[in-house]
């Protein structure tokens, strides 16, 4: 069992979780996740480390469906039943000269550690963090060191620019010869920046969030077509290029489930008296 240290609403449905663990913080590396069980009965979910300290892991959860906001609803003090990882392969971090970084909704959260490595490693770091409206922006001020320029976007305008994140970046292209471009957010989001990607010949990291079960590889769950193979977004990722992704196919089963989700849901609402994290 590992303890809920703290927990903090950072926007509406968004909290900042940090959990007890006493190994995590020696390996974890920026790009990878964890995988957790609220107890015996739950869904196994995969979270991106955002930090770690010494006896401490990070993460940022929105609560979306059922097993998200019945982790959301835990309080400091409370336990966690299972915690697994690091899962995944870490990104690859290296002095690659003007490095984009963007980030949409909460993928703004797996992107930070991400980007402080790529600041820390000597890159011009240019960050774009997009959202449906300033409520909804999230770590903007923990992003501010470790960016050389920041935009911002929001879809109605309420901060920044006036758009989604595309926008932003066809700004950046103009203005800059971009080497790399890392993209975490909606999987449309980041299909819409990778098409502009290999437009501009940029080679453009993404993180993949389809379902996933184990975590491990044995399931198959979150299998992705990247250019002519089948990969395990769990053990081959879960960064791929996004210029290889087959986007289509890969957003059509992420929504495969849509409607036992809604169902699950409006039981948990109901076992809740109506009531939410």
């Amino acid at each position: 069992m590992y303890k809920v240290i703290s927990r903090e609403a950072i926007a509406p449905d968004t909290f900042d979780i940090w959990l007890e663990h006493p190994n995590i913080h020696k390996r974890a590396k920026p790009g990878q996740f964890l995988i957790l069980r609220l107890d015996e009965f739950s869904e196994r979910i995969p979270l991106t480390i955002v930090s770690t300290a010494e006896g401490r892991v990070r993460v940022i959860i929105k609560a979306i469906g059922k097993s998200t906001y019945k982790l959301c609803a835990v309080k400091p003090g409370d336990t966690i039943a299972d915690i697994v990882g690091p899962l995944g392969n870490p990104s690859e971090i290296d002095r690659f000269g003007t490095v984009c970084v963007i980030g949409g909704g909460v993928g703004i959260a797996p992107l930070f550690p991400i980007a402080r490595a790529l600041k820390e490693a000597g890159n011009r770091v240019v960050g774009i963090l997009g959202a449906a409206k300033k409520e909804l922006l999230i770590m903007k001020d923990e992003f501010l060191p470790y960016l050389d320029e920041l935009y911002i976007t929001t879809d109605d305008g309420s901060e920044g620019i006036k758009g989604n994140v595309t926008v932003a970046l066809q700004e950046v292209l103009k203005k800059e010869k971009v080497e790399f471009i890392w993209a975490i957010g909606p999987m449309v989001m980041m299909k819409f920046v990778s098409l502009m990607a290999a437009e501009n010949d940029i080679l453009c990291w993404v993180s993949l969030n389809p379902i996933m079960v184990d975590g491990t590889g044995m399931c198959g769950a979150c299998r992705a077509e990247v250019g002519e193979e089948v990969k395990f977004a769990c053990v081959h990722g879960p960064e791929f290029d996004g210029r290889k992704v087959k986007w289509d196919e890969l957003i059509k089963r992420q929504y495969q489930y849509r409607e036992e989700e809604k169902q699950a849901m409006e039981d948990y609402v109901k076992e809740m008296g109506g009531k939410n994290a």
